[in-house]
């Protein structure tokens, strides 16, 4: 499920790399739907190919999106330097890139984090399929 919420862009191979844990991460592309002045931030689980979430901030100023970078890195456990919303700064629909991340990694994150919002009680969500 997870792997449909964003796409890899490949890094370029590190000059002299060895095959280390550092070489083996990429760049994502991750798709959100943006709930702006929710009560806190949160995965409340999917929207079409899209991670759903909430973030406090109203959309003013780009304080919307920061809060969005913020839900993402701290969700993936990267630092904020490494995510960067590239569309949709003006929209519900976001694609954030997040850089040095595994895959694998990602996958079972967004697996988790979207399980746990569809079963969590008085989310709107719970007990529906993807909508």
């Amino acid at each position: 499920m997870a792997a449909d919420l964003f796409e890899i862009e490949q890094d370029a191979p590190r000059e002299g790399s060895k095959a280390t844990k550092a070489a083996k991460r990429s760049t994502i592309l991750l798709r959100l739907y943006v709930q702006p002045g929710a009560g806190k931030a949160a995965v409340t689980g999917t929207r079409g190919d899209a991670l759903h979430v909430r973030v406090a901030p109203p959309p003013v100023d780009g304080r919307a999106n920061l809060a969005c970078a913020e839900l993402v890195a701290e969700l993936l456990g990267v630092p904020m330097s490494a995510v960067e919303v590239v569309s949709g700064e003006r929209n519900r629909m976001k694609r954030l890139r997040v850089r040095g991340v595994e895959v694998d990694h990602v996958r079972r994150v967004l697996d988790e984090a979207v399980a746990e919002a569809e079963t969590r009680p008085g989310n709107p969500r719970h007990g529906h399929a993807n909508r």
